[in-house]
């Protein structure tokens, strides 16, 4: 049971800050990308393939999962698997879905300001439906996150602003108590135009001074 200090503790906190509602990225934010050219080149390199061709496939393909118009079953066919291999798509999932690592800083930083100043949580990122459901259940985001604008769901991507705007819709949230948080320097520019204000995310240290500037202490 709350008492009347600990509610009035709580109301003190809640009138340090305007901001109400926090946009995140997924890759580079919460978690290492997902599929990158880091991690492409990683997955040629591993399974002995040819980079140049591989990467132009991909290059060709690679909207079309990502905004839920393609599987990645086949997204992969096109891309890997249009000749035969010494190796299963499950073998490549498999790898592929190894690559995904979490910031476990980044993840307990919101989880804090979430519970610290009743933030609702949105993720605004660009993922194919496959990959984006594999690291909501396995790094267990759905336990922070109220709402995933993934680009899969919504039939949009970043940097198309409408992405953002159906991000408010959603999130009910005044554009004025809205922060993003992304490592993509365009994408954050593109949010900033619709009067968001943002954070490009470098490091936890940084993210943490920018957050706490505008009230968003973690402690």
């Amino acid at each position: 049971m709350i008492t009347a200090a600990q509610l009035s503790a709580k109301k003190a906190i809640r009138k340090t800050t305007d901001i109400t509602c926090l946009f995140l990225d997924i890759g580079g934010v919460l978690l290492t990308n997902g599929w990158d050219h880091l991690v492409r080149k990683r997955a040629a390199k591993h399974f002995k393939l040819g980079w140049a061709e591989m990467e132009e496939r991909h290059r060709l393909t690679f909207e079309t999962p990502e905004v839920g118009k393609l599987t990645f079953e086949e997204y992969l066919s096109w891309v890997i698997f249009y000749q035969k291999r010494p190796f299963s798509q499950a073998q490549f999932r498999r790898f592929m879905c190894s690559q995904s690592k979490p910031y476990p800083e980044m993840i307990d930083l919101l989880a804090q300001l979430k519970a610290r100043h009743g933030l609702k949580i949105t993720v605004v990122s660009n993922e194919a439906r496959e990959v984006n459901a594999y690291r909501i259940r396995q790094f267990r985001l759905d336990g922070l996150v109220d709402s995933f604008i993934s680009s899969c769901f919504v039939h949009l991507r970043k940097p198309d602003a409408e992405i953002f705007r159906l991000a408010l819709d959603i999130s009910q949230a005044p554009v004025r108590q809205v922060v993003y948080i992304d490592n993509t320097p365009m994408f954050v520019e593109i949010a900033e135009g619709l009067g968001i204000r943002s954070i490009l995310h470098t490091d936890y240290k940084s993210t943490c001074e920018q957050l706490a500037s505008i009230g968003l202490r973690s402690e």
